[in-house]
């Protein structure tokens, strides 16, 4: 189980956490879905993103 993280005193959430971790990972994501040419695929290209980010950030949270 992953506890608080301590920043000058401060209680960060592990919630938090993970949140910077699923955007790093989308960050690291998204050159890679504009190569494989992401945005025909759907209506949407920033909602689709967005629900890539909630998904990957709800498996950091189940998984961890």
């Amino acid at each position: 189980m992953f506890s608080e993280l301590i920043i000058g005193g401060v209680l960060i959430s592990p919630a938090v956490s993970y949140a910077v971790i699923a955007l790093v990972i989308i960050l690291a994501l998204r050159p890679l879905l504009r190569v494989v040419g992401f945005s025909r695929f759907v209506s949407n290209p920033a909602l689709a993103e967005l629900g890539i980010y909630v998904t990957i950030f709800s498996l950091l949270i189940q998984f961890a």
